[in-house]
């Protein structure tokens, strides 16, 4: 039995290659790997004694050959093939061990170059696992050491490996070579500006319990380059495993305490927040977020970009919650929670070096991509449109009620006072809607006065100035951009309220 080895993860490789050669496997090798092999005392052919010619071209042709291809692809069972093997002296090989240049280790270096990219660009490798994965009823193919083990043991069990494994690693190598041609496909058509393909890699993270209903299968698929505010890098510190609910709802929440550097904490249900604040510390903003909205929280999730301490734990544990995400837990928190087995315990990566910057979004049949929605303007008293100009007091209210409302359903409607939310009105088929159910909700949590209010959309009619001015709204932050802005800017004036446009919109759908 022959084994062909040629790897760049050189982990494993030699303890491998030497429990093949004790079970009385000749081991061929190329290059740095056979170097490896021999300084480790480890008995391999030169692939040039093999195909009878020289690695050329820097090494871009060592196994390029009929002599290994025809060892690797002709079919044991074939008269016809055997005997082309003999009439050509060639040998067969009955694995091939074998994983590529790094390509994506090396185009994520900052400072690559084309000539760098190409340069690690594998050809023989991809040919001999395909070579070898085709005709996987008689050829083992290996391009992954965790594999080595198995391998290793059915062999000394079997005498090779078995039917079966040798499938399950034909399919691992089309998968690998699969991955590593669209890596290459994206970057080459990056270069030549080409975009009318598009290449997406997701490694499977978890099986789900079911979607967002019982009847409907799901899993959660993660990117390698998940980045900060990302459940797929995320660390779960305790409680079950996480729902399709829960993904889209943690996301969310994520979403929102992105926006925020001071201590923030939002209460998320449904993917909307039901309370949201801003405070001194952590337990000043859980506890603003909770009383924002006690009802709604129940069975709700939530995040803050502070670290979890006991305190804060005491104060949310009465609470039945779904999830907490967090940068870290103390250990007094866990212990904390400890009692409460269901309850999950995320630790989020909230560095602000994100590398994810695109959106995907499946249709029937289709795919939707657009930029993430990352860059929140400032509000700034620049943006006022009306006589009156807003106190200091109430534009840091506008900025925090800007950036909250930029993610409740549209059309959506958010109410603010003193760095937390009072009512948020969202989803409703018309603003008048939402505006009704924020500010009735401010009004029943008792929040009448000295209002402020922020609308994802710009105002097509007066009438939600109107209804503002009624519920004791005193500051207005929308995107402007309406045919009619000019009517809400003068009953804002009528009203005394100062109305801020910062010329981008914030829908969510």
């Amino acid at each position: 039995m022959r084994a062909l080895v040629s790897v760049s993860d050189k982990q494993g490789v030699v303890e491998f290659a030497q429990q093949l050669r004790e079970l009385g496997w000749e081991i061929i090798a190329t290059g740095g790997t056979m170097k490896l092999l021999k300084e480790s005392g480890v008995e391999v052919i030169n692939i040039s004694d093999v195909t009878g010619f020289p690695e050329i071209c820097d090494g871009r042709v060592k196994t390029l050959h009929p002599k290994v291809h025809g060892g690797l692809l002709a079919r044991r069972d074939d008269e016809s093939h055997l005997k082309a093997l003999k009439d050509n002296a060639i040998e067969f090989i009955d694995m091939v061990c074998v994983n590529l240049y790094p390509f994506r280790q090396t185009i994520a270096k900052p400072d690559v170059t084309m000539e760098d990219a190409i340069e690690n660009i594998d050809i023989g490798g991809p040919s001999m696992l395909r070579s070898a994965a085709k005709n996987y009823k008689d050829v083992t193919v290996v391009c992954d050491p965790k594999d080595y083990a198995q391998i290793i043991s059915e062999i000394k069990a079997e005498g090779n490996t078995s039917l079966q494994t040798r499938l399950q690693l034909s399919a691992k190598a089309y998968t690998h070579t699969a991955q590593y041609d669209a890596m290459i496909a994206t970057y080459m058509r990056k270069a030549a500006g080409l975009n009318e393909k598009l290449f997406l890699e997701f490694d499977l993270k978890q099986g789900l319990r079911y979607g967002e209903n019982p009847h409907q299968e799901a899993k959660f698929y993660g990117s390698e380059a998940a980045g900060a505010y990302s459940l797929a890098s995320a660390k779960q510190l305790g409680g079950k495993e996480l729902s399709y609910n829960n993904i889209q709802d943690a996301n969310a929440a994520l979403c929102i305490t992105r926006e925020f550097d001071e201590p923030f904490c939002v209460g998320l249900k449904h993917m909307n927040p039901c309370g949201a604040a801003i405070g001194v510390d952590v337990v000043d903003a859980w506890t603003k977020a909770y009383e924002a909205d006690k009802v709604s929280i129940f069975g709700g999730i939530v995040a803050t970009n502070c670290e979890i301490n006991k305190e804060v734990a005491e104060l949310m544990k009465p609470i039945f919650l779904e999830i907490i995400m967090a940068p870290s837990f103390t250990d007094e928190a866990l212990e904390v929670f400890s009692t409460k087995k269901n309850l999950r315990l995320l630790q989020i990566d909230m560095s602000k070096s994100e590398s994810v910057d695109k959106q995907y979004v499946s249709v029937n049949g289709g795919l939707l991509v657009q930029d993430l929605d990352k860059n929140t303007r400032e509000v700034v008293e620049d943006m006022c449109v009306t006589e009156v100009k807003p106190s200091a007091e109430q534009l840091s209210d506008l900025n925090f009620g800007w950036r909250i409302v930029k993610h409740v359903k549209s059309n959506a409607i958010v109410v603010v006072k003193d760095g937390h939310t009072v009512g948020v009105g969202a989803g409703q088929m018309n603003r008048v809607g939402s505006a009704e159910i924020a500010l009735k909700q401010a009004h029943a949590a008792g929040f009448t006065t000295d209002l402020v209010l922020a609308s994802d959309g710009f105002f097509p009619f007066d009438d939600t100035v109107t209804m503002a001015a009624e519920y004791g709204v005193t500051a207005i932050v929308q995107p402007g951009g309406s045919v009619r802005d000019e009517d809400s800017v003068k009953k804002a004036n009528e009203k005394g309220i100062t109305m801020l446009c910062t010329g981008m919109r914030h829908f969510k759908h």
